[in-house]
């Protein structure tokens, strides 16, 4: 029996080893932090040993093959000696993608890849498939194929399940964007981000179909160094040459595989970041068959995806809008463009590398106000101070809150939208928003 042993146990990890276990491996799951006790309960359950707080080395490095959760990087020391070592390791996609048959829509890019993954989950939801939501956002993809499989897939893929994944294929793939992001994780190389992103057409053959943003100048580049076997279908926001889904005169356009077309402003999802999420979810769902009533109902009538650019509230006059998500600067850029009101924005968080030029312009156009939120706010303060906008420094987000309530006029807008990662001062992303929400609500 071989031995598969399981690194990092939350959603992905907890799936991974359990469809390691149905398969009738030897299982061995460890995580350096303490484990939620939902998935302690679900490894029990299926009687797989675990530990937390520690990695027992022992136990470890006798794997003929390693499952890492994507959060661990590569120079955690664990990793390192299993490299040296030579064991081979994987991503629970990789390992999930041996057990199913299954049409996998693979969906990934810098910016907008979990709504665009929601709104293809949603049409095809809508239109009676039998579907599952995984990767990034669902439930862990391996468990599903354990226990519920489904006959589709969709599937939000970061450049961290990227690089740990060889031989799945993607039946649909989907490239949104290539812009600068995790570059911490990356030896801050570009390059190396970028390659990573890439690796979602690995394995492609002419049966499958790969989605792309036309307009992108890293992708073209990309594409350059790469024989395409898939089917290729370009978007832009425009008509340009080569592209199969566009805007013209007021109607969202696909040419292919069927002619289909509805009013942009029957689109449920505004701004120009969200026409080329809705221009991919829409080529998918009609490379999938989806008739096109179906799609036009789906694309006007999704609801969004919680923490991104989601609106709270409204107090005295201010509009509150949680934008937590946008944890990298073109996910700021986008929401920045999108106001139509003098803005406050709360910016920081952990960096990752940012270069804040690409939206200094557009804070120097929209903002009326900047709010520093974070434990260390002094790469904000080099940046942004010189630009004469008023500016708090806040280390909590009670504080943030109270400063944007006491700066805010009526007929402003107060935006969420930090650029970093959340993880100096809350559990997470989500969990930044929630505070947001919540304490906006409050006043």
């Amino acid at each position: 029996m071989n031995r598969i042993v399981v690194l990092g146990a939350g959603e992905s990890g907890a799936g991974a080893a359990i469809l390691a276990k149905v398969k009738g491996f030897d299982v061995f799951v460890s995580d350096m932090a303490s484990i939620k006790d939902k998935y302690k309960t679900m490894l029990n359950d299926h009687n797989i040993e675990w530990e937390e707080g520690h990695h027992t080395e022992e136990k470890i490095l006798n794997a003929d093959e390693v499952i890492k959760s994507p959060g661990i990087p590569k120079e955690a020391p664990m990793i390192q000696k299993l490299i040296k070592q030579g064991t081979h390791i994987i991503s629970e996609i990789e390992f999930a993608g041996r057990y199913t048959d299954s049409k996998m829509i693979c969906i990934t890019g810098s910016n907008g890849k979990t709504t665009t993954t929601s709104l293809i989950y949603h049409i095809f939801k809508d239109a009676g498939y039998d579907v599952g939501l995984a990767g990034n956002i669902g439930r862990s993809l391996a468990l599903q194929i354990a226990e519920d499989p489904h006959e589709y897939y969709i599937i939000e893929l970061s450049s961290f399940q990227l690089d740990n994944m060889y031989d799945f294929r993607a039946n649909i793939a989907i490239l949104l964007n290539i812009t600068p992001d995790h570059l911490d994780r990356y030896e801050y190389k570009f390059e190396n981000y970028a390659d990573a992103k890439m690796r979602i057409i690995r394995n492609q053959t002419k049966d499958d179909s790969f989605i792309y943003w036309n307009d992108d100048p890293v992708i073209k580049k990309e594409l350059e160094k790469f024989d395409v076997k898939a089917v290729q279908y370009p978007f832009s926001e425009l008509k340009e040459k080569g592209s199969i889904g566009y805007i013209e005169e007021g109607q969202y356009t696909i040419e292919k595989p069927t002619p289909f077309n509805m009013e942009q402003e029957a689109l449920s999802l505004t701004g120009k970041h969200n026409i080329y999420n809705s221009l991919a979810a829409g080529i998918a769902s009609n490379i999938s068959g989806i008739r096109k009533e179906s799609i036009r109902k789906s694309l006007s009538d999704f609801p969004g995806v919680e923490h991104r650019l989601e609106k709270v509230c409204k107090v005295a006059g201010v509009q509150y809008i949680n934008d937590s998500k946008a944890t990298n600067v073109d996910a700021c850029w986008y929401a920045l463009e999108s106001m139509r009101t003098p803005t406050i924005l709360i910016i920081g968080g952990k960096d990752k590398g940012n270069d804040y030029n690409a939206i200094k312009d557009l804070v120097k156009k929209k903002c009326v106000g900047l709010v520093y939120l974070g434990a260390d706010n002094k790469k904000l303060h080099d940046n942004f101070d010189s630009l004469g906008i008023p500016i708090r420094d806040t280390h909590s987000m009670k504080e943030c809150v109270k400063a944007c309530y006491d700066m805010a006029k009526a007929g402003d807008t107060v935006l969420l939208s930090p650029c970093c990662a959340s993880f100096d001062l809350f559990k997470n992303m989500e969990d930044r928003g929630d505070q947001f929400k919540s304490l906006v609500k409050a006043l």
